[in-house]
């Protein structure tokens, strides 16, 4: 199980980045200060780091430019609300090796760190599937039988969510806030409509709504 360090200190932010991570099968620790981002990032740990640039103590941009004088080739993951040209080129430069800005979609987050994983040499699960439906997560293709299925990226987001979690029941609002990120709208019925999309593709006895409680793959 691959290690995240999530050095964030807005906490709606950490917990909900925290929680989907570990839904994902991630082990994931918070802190919320430079100098506790980098001395929790230097003790060997951890996988991958997810650096929020406005962090208390010191920023996050002087916490990468710290740790890569003593660790080179640890995965860092920039979080930011700032998107100027410059401070994305700070970031780079300092040896960010990828750069997210807020708000984003927890899918996307999801994407770049099973990149900056596979990168590292981590071993990252690259075929979800569950009796005849089947998705590669590298090549973006889904599957049912021998019969090759188009996915928009936000249905196959929504699929990879179901795929991850077969036979379980999974709330609107879990996967809101997996597949549409951190700033939804709780009271948008987007999910029933992408889940009447993936019914047209896959069929639609595969996803079963559970009255009350949310949707389940079978």
């Amino acid at each position: 199980m691959s290690s995240i360090l999530i050095a964030e200190d807005e906490e709606r932010i950490s917990l909900f980045v925290g929680k989907g991570l570990r839904a994902a099968g991630y082990s994931a620790s918070i802190v919320t200060s430079g100098p506790d981002a980098l001395s929790h990032a230097l003790t060997g740990s951890y996988d991958l780091v997810l650096l929020d640039v406005g962090l208390p103590g010191f920023d996050g941009f002087e916490v990468l430019r710290r740790l890569r004088t003593q660790d080179a080739s640890l995965p860092v993951i920039m979080l930011t609300a700032r998107t100027a040209v410059a401070d994305t080129v700070t970031g780079l430069d300092a040896g960010a090796n990828d750069y997210l800005a807020k708000p984003f979609k927890f899918d996307e987050l999801l994407a770049r760190i099973r990149v900056r994983l596979r990168d590292a040499g981590q071993v990252v699960t690259a075929e979800l599937s569950h009796g005849d439906l089947a998705l590669d997560i590298r090549t973006r293709r889904a599957m049912v039988g021998e019969r090759s299925v188009d996915l928009s990226a936000r249905e196959f987001a929504l699929a990879e969510e179901f795929l991850r979690y077969p036979d379980q029941v999974l709330s609107r609002e879990q996967l809101l806030s997996r597949v549409w990120g951190f700033d939804f709208d709780p009271g948008s019925n987007v999910v029933d409509v992408y889940v009447r999309y993936l019914r047209a593709k896959f069929g639609a006895e595969r996803i079963e709504t559970v009255r009350g409680m949310g949707y389940r793959l079978r």
